[in-house]
């Protein structure tokens, strides 16, 4: 059997069939050969021009989604961090807070019983306004907002999350600006006291400062700095007004121990001076003051031996004072700051008063007018 020749041209290839005599009796099967044994490679292009720019661009589009995923992604980290710090700090100045409004003693691991005295002290007031319950607000405040930023969209009632992100770093700067002044009078002012609470609140508050910083720019660090100054200046000149107002119980954090003493007046009472004490004494005037004070004991001068045990006199330490001791219940709730400090009906008179003053102040009148003169 013979095989016949056929020919297949191509520009690409050519193929051939041809006749082979049989050089034994075996039939062989027709064979295909290739002659040129060279296979063409075939540039196959299956879109058009603008597909070809749609599927170049298409990785860029994936780089881009990912890109914006994973700064998404980071964001929601930061804003974790944010969140839990808050809740941390809100914790611990809740406690503080707890303590300072029902004057109860603190829990001190460390420094035994000076935390009271950190807590009791003028410094822990800013504007008559318990310090413990601000940081409590600027942490609630901080949770919140940390909260909603790490969730889509915008915030409750219409904040965009670019002024909610400048919130949040002018809150953390303020805040850390007042934990630095904080630590400066817990050095100066109150050396000695140790409180482990309001060191922490200085750690959380300097975290999220300098966790603020993540999302600052190059180009913008100067204008953030700038920020960080004028916040910082109002927070230590606000705090600087509060404190210069307050009148400091005397050695209050000191090192000092005064066993309680009675002091002995040396003056006689005139029967003015008399009149005036009982009559101080019928409408709940009260006289409080502390068995160290000076001024206490010149006061009491003034009304003489008798008249001053007639006195609604009201001792603020009358344990004796040392590091840890507490003022007076009495004292306390009174918001008395310093010695001696007078109560006439609702009425607040500090330091030391003239008996003429003591009488118009409590409306009391003598029988005879030149008599009080006398009161002078």
């Amino acid at each position: 059997m013979m095989a016949r020749f056929v020919s297949v041209s191509s520009t690409q290839f050519h193929f051939s069939i041809r006749d082979f005599p049989p050089p034994s009796s075996n039939v062989y099967p027709r064979r295909f050969e290739v002659s040129d044994r060279r296979f063409p490679v075939f540039p196959i292009k299956c879109s058009s021009s603008e597909q070809d720019d749609g599927g170049d661009s298409a990785p860029s589009i994936s780089t881009s989604s990912s890109s914006s995923t994973s700064e998404l992604a980071t964001d929601s980290s930061t804003y974790s961090w944010y969140t839990g710090i808050g809740v941390i700090g809100m914790l611990d100045t809740a406690y503080l807070t707890y303590l300072k409004l029902t004057g109860s003693d603190a829990f001190c691991p460390v420094g035994g019983g000076t935390c009271g005295d950190v807590l009791n002290s003028d410094y822990a007031v800013v504007f008559g306004v318990p310090l413990p319950v601000i940081g409590f607000v600027m942490y609630g405040l901080v949770t919140a907002l940390s909260a909603q930023l790490g969730e889509e969209g915008n915030l409750p009632f219409g904040i965009s999350k670019s002024n909610g992100r400048f919130a949040l770093f002018a809150t953390s700067t303020a805040m850390a600006s007042a934990s630095a002044y904080f630590l400066y009078i817990l050095g100066t002012k109150l050396s000695g006291s140790s409180c482990p609470y309001c060191l922490v609140s200085a750690f959380l508050s300097f975290t999220l400062f300098f966790l603020s910083f993540k999302d600052v720019k190059v180009q913008e660090i100067k204008q953030v700095v700038g920020l960080q100054i004028c916040l910082a200046v109002i927070v230590v000149a606000s705090l600087t007004a509060s404190y210069s107002t307050a009148q400091p119980i005397p050695s209050r954090s000191g090192d000092i121990e005064l066993p309680y003493y009675s002091t002995e007046i040396t003056t006689s009472s005139s029967p003015d001076a008399i009149a005036l004490a009982k009559h101080l004494n019928s409408i709940g005037a009260k006289m409080y003051g502390a068995f160290w004070c000076s001024h206490c004991l010149e006061q009491k001068q003034m009304f003489g031996r008798e008249a001053a045990k007639l006195l609604n006199y009201v001792e603020c330490f009358p344990e004796g004072y040392k590091k840890g001791t507490k003022i007076f219940k009495a004292c306390s709730e009174a918001g008395i700051e310093g010695f001696p400090t007078w109560i006439i009906n609702g009425q607040v008179l500090s330091g030391e008063v003239e008996l003429a003053e003591l009488a118009e102040m409590s409306g009391f009148s003598l029988d005879q007018p030149n008599e009080a003169n006398q009161l002078q």
